[in-house]
């Protein structure tokens, strides 16, 4: 909030007294190079070099645990089927309405129902709604 408020306080004129009393805090920036030479070559030994091995069998940031190591990926068959279906496109409402409500499947009418709620109850929010 106070962020805000000094942002747009820089593009007013204000003598110069006052602007001493408004502090204003600015962000540092790291810079990208060391300057003399000495951090570069110890910066690029520092990363970890990984092979190719270990890129194909390791999912490697999902160990959310202090303590263990990263899982390692496993076939297809070890996973649940809902996995598989959490990518696919769900249909939207106007592609809901078209289709004929009597043949959808299950899934697609709760889908339907709850959109189509969405949809009047904002309608009616927007005729109601003070101007």
């Amino acid at each position: 909030m106070a962020m805000s408020w000094t942002r747009g306080i820089k593009h007013v004129v204000v003598p110069r007294h006052a602007a001493q009393l408004v502090e204003t805090r600015g962000l540092a920036i790291a810079s990208k190079a060391k300057k003399g030479g000495k951090g570069g070559a110890a910066d690029a030994a520092k990363t970890p070099a990984l092979t190719k091995e270990l890129k194909s069998t390791t999912v490697f940031g999902a160990n959310i645990l202090k303590e263990g190591s990263d899982p390692k990926i496993q076939p297809d068959s070890e996973y649940p089927e809902w996995l598989w279906s959490l990518l696919n496109k769900r249909p939207v409402l106007s592609e809901l309405r078209r289709k004929d409500a009597k043949t959808l499947p299950y899934e697609y009418l709760k889908r339907f129902v709850k959109l189509d709620n969405r949809s009047r109850i904002k309608e009616n929010n927007a005729l109601t709604a003070k101007n």
